[in-house]
């Protein structure tokens, strides 16, 4: 017998709504007048609610910013783990999962360039551990891509498939950054330039041993 899904009481639709309209004010505001210019008391203004509830869900500015990245961040991760095909090559996984972030930070640039800039040493926060455990789900998932070749035996290497994944990982951080600089914003061109450093890292470079001689 299937279980009715109980509708949310009058007190819990009430929580609810207030979040949907401080989340879409910041949304707004955010994009109209800039990360930056933007106060916590005219996110709570515009949204009908006192500054104590917007503290419920953000304790700054740069948490009420990532209450909205989060839900994209999340769903990104989500859609990702489905997107992964066993029929498909390692390179074509790892761009498959990367795509979806790429393709969500381009939705709105403005607010995707504010984030990018705040998530450095985001530890602490309302939203921060929700955050980190995201982005350590999308880091699990790449591992867990470069753990299954490996048993494969489709790629080898003296590092483990976390060290792997955290040097594709890092590619990705730091080529997103570059991409959204820019003023238009080409997802196929960017997934070609992130391809090939992703190619570099799986090829190899053919080095000769001098090249990893350090002076003491």
């Amino acid at each position: 017998m299937q279980e009715t899904k109980k509708k949310p009481g009058l007190r819990e639709q009430n929580k609810e709504e207030k979040l949907r309209r401080i989340k879409e004010a910041a949304l707004d505001l955010f994009v109209s007048k800039g990360f930056d210019d933007t106060t916590t008391r005219e996110i709570a203004s515009k949204a009908g609610v006192g500054m104590g509830t917007v503290f419920v869900y953000a304790e700054t500015k740069r948490d009420l910013l990532f209450l909205i990245v989060n839900d994209g961040l999340e769903e990104c991760v989500a859609e990702a783990s489905a997107a992964i095909r066993p029929e498909d090559s390692l390179l074509q996984n790892l761009l498959s999962v990367l795509r979806l972030h790429y393709e969500y930070f381009a939705r709105v640039p403005v607010l995707s360039r504010a984030a990018l800039r705040e998530m450095y040493f985001y530890q602490s926060g309302k939203q921060a551990e929700r955050f980190n455990r995201t982005r350590d789900k999308l880091k699990l998932l790449l591992t867990r891509l470069i753990s299954e070749a490996m048993e494969k035996g489709l790629v080898s290497s003296t590092e483990s498939p976390q060290i792997v994944a955290q040097a594709i990982f890092a590619i990705y951080q730091v080529d997103l950054r570059m991409w959204l600089s820019a003023e238009s914003l080409d997802i196929v061109a960017g997934l070609d330039r992130l391809r090939r450093q992703i190619d570099v890292v799986m090829r190899g470079l053919s080095p000769d041993p001098a090249v990893f001689r350090l002076d003491a």
